[in-house]
């Protein structure tokens, strides 16, 4: 009888230890500030095509189909989800249910100095880059995956930090592919972000 006391009382300890922990890592993940470089997963409880893992890109913001680029740097994970809702609500009869998780922690950087060019929105292979001073802007988004067919491909943006803060240049990637514009044949730089938006309706 005290042996299965004993053990009674080791399972509760147990239990009880395993519910902490849990409890420790729910606070911690509901504090948790997303940085640049962060990989979320975005669930829309409404609409199950918009999932998808997104990179936080160096300027903070991710790009969501029907809403294009949206703030989330040094939110917390519930406070992305509800700007998420609020910007995706005219889309909707009322605002939807939107969890956001995070999927994987930014990379920590090791000794080698790498030059890396995020790419997000509609391309087949969102996140960064890793480039060199010759690749092109044509190279770094087929480096990508190419645009997906829902990319904006007429409104395409490099944006670039400068001193003077960010510079953005748009360009039209049909033109490119046309060999109407040579801009494709433009160097990237690390630290660009190529953002893809997603197509408007009849666009």
């Amino acid at each position: 009888m005290t042996k299965s006391i004993n053990k009674l009382g080791l399972w509760v300890a147990l239990i009880a230890v395993t519910c902490m922990a849990f409890m420790v890592t729910a606070a911690s993940a509901a504090d948790y500030k997303i940085r640049p470089g962060d990989t979320l997963r975005v669930e829309v409880l409404e609409d199950e095509t918009i999932n998808r893992d997104v990179l936080v890109g160096p300027d903070g913001r991710i790009s969501v189909p029907l809403v294009g680029t949206v703030s989330v740097g040094n939110s917390t994970l519930g406070d992305a989800g509800r700007r998420l809702s609020s910007a995706l609500a005219p889309n909707f009869a009322k605002a939807p249910n939107v969890l956001v998780s995070l999927r994987q922690l930014k990379r920590a950087s090791g000794g080698t100095v790498s030059r890396k060019v995020y790419v997000i929105g509609e391309v087949n292979k969102p996140g960064y880059v890793d480039v060199d001073r010759n690749t092109t802007l044509l190279q770094a988004l087929a480096l990508a995956g190419g645009v997906t067919d829902f990319a904006a491909s007429k409104r395409i943006q490099l944006r670039r930090i400068t001193d003077g803060g960010e510079t953005v240049y748009n360009f039209n990637y049909e033109r490119v592919l046309a060999g109407q514009s040579d801009v494709g044949t433009s160097k990237v730089l690390g630290g660009d972000v190529l953002v893809v938006p997603t197509r408007r309706l009849f666009e």
